[in-house]
């Protein structure tokens, strides 16, 4: 933890320690993310420790949780009652176990998919929309979501033009449901999709959900960095009340 006699700080020295730029400072300062600021009497910026504190916490969450929820949580830990600026902290951490959570049923989801045939098969095989939707436990309409999105695209039946899906796009749908349900995002899965289709290969489902682990990983690890920050920003809160 930072010594709590850093006063008498210029900007240079809070962006310094920061690591960011000194209009970066300046941002944080004008919307409120570091409490008012102190000037000389020839007008220039003076911070102390509250100041540098507060922007290590921003920096962190920025990290953990998105620049805006940053913004959200550290203003709230000068502004907003304790108790409240705890439980947006808290939060954080809440939906960072939801997703290892979810992260973890489908690692185990995705290791029993890889092992099903999908050559060999027959036309037979293929299912409607409503089948499909029944067997993962979704809305038809999500599954013509995925359609609109090129995340999994079935057959037409030439006659009636409804949706059949073969049993290799029965598998890219479980494959999609499961990486959604791990919290990845359409935009990522446009991306993503494609290449499971070419190689069609176990190992790359498993590349895939352990880069969600390491994000989940980096973005826990910022939440501890930013609660220390927070720490030093509440002692300080308290001490001048």
């Amino acid at each position: 933890m930072a010594s709590l006699k850093s006063g008498g700080m210029r900007t240079a020295d809070v962006a310094r320690r920061v690591g960011c730029s000194v209009q970066q400072v300046r941002n944080l300062e004008r919307d409120g993310v570091l409490p008012p600021v102190a000037r000389t009497a020839t007008g220039y910026r003076t911070y102390d420790e509250v100041h540098l504190q507060s922007a290590l916490a921003y920096r962190a969450l920025a990290t953990g949780v998105g620049p805006v929820g940053a913004k959200d949580i550290v203003r709230a830990f000068h502004r907003s009652p304790v108790p409240r600026a705890l439980a947006l902290l808290d939060a954080a951490h809440a939906r960072l176990d939801a997703e290892r959570e979810g992260l973890r049923r489908a690692e185990e989801a995705a290791r029993a998919i890889s092992g099903e045939p999908i050559d060999d098969v027959r036309a037979l095989d293929s299912m409607s929309i409503s089948e499909l939707a029944a067997a993962l436990g979704v809305r038809p309409s999500t599954l013509r979501h995925w359609d609109a999105e090129a995340l999994v695209t079935p057959d037409r039946d030439p006659a009636r033009g409804t949706r059949r899906y073969t049993p290799a796009q029965v598998r890219d749908a479980r494959i999609v449901h499961q990486l959604r349900r791990a919290g990845y995002r359409v935009t990522t899965l446009r991306i993503l999709m494609p290449q499971l289709r070419r190689t069609r290969r176990s190992e790359d489902v498993a590349s895939a959900l352990a880069a969600r682990g390491t994000s989940i990983t980096t973005r826990s690890r910022a939440l501890l960095d930013a609660a220390s920050a927070l720490g030093v920003v509440l002692s300080l809160r308290e001490r001048a009340d």
